[in-house]
């Protein structure tokens, strides 16, 4: 076994795998259930769920025990990024006439990425 810290790169590095494989496989399946449109707007969705959680997993590492010293980036993305992401959904939407259903079932992708990464972990018990 290795280390927790190994561990934890290990589980991160699998989710954000997850993440991509989950993002493209689901796009090409809601572009070929409801059209391209929907797939593109599941896959901003993503995209921008995608980011974040990498701006969330950068603010845990920049405060967790053995953080590098704290960036002021970092911290002026945990204050700007739900001002961000409300911008990229408002022009996803309104401005590209985006479907909203769509771009939201995208929000959710590292949901689905955690929650597969539990059940790997509870299933080969890491």
């Amino acid at each position: 076994m290795g280390t927790d810290t190994e561990l934890y790169h290990r589980a991160f590095s699998r989710v954000y795998r997850c993440i991509l494989f989950l993002a493209v496989v689901l796009s090409l399946a809601a572009g070929i259930a409801k059209g391209w449109l929907w797939g593109l707007a599941f896959l901003l969705g993503a995209a921008a769920a995608c980011l974040n959680f990498s701006w969330i997993h950068q603010a845990a590492d920049a405060i967790g025990p053995n953080a590098r010293p704290a960036r002021t980036r970092v911290f002026v993305f945990i204050v700007l990024r739900y001002l961000l992401l409300g911008a990229g959904g408002y022009v996803i939407v309104k401005v590209f006439g985006m479907n909203a259903i769509a771009a939201v079932c995208g929000l959710l992708v590292p949901v689905a990425a955690i929650l597969l990464e539990i059940v790997y972990e509870l299933v080969h018990g890491t």
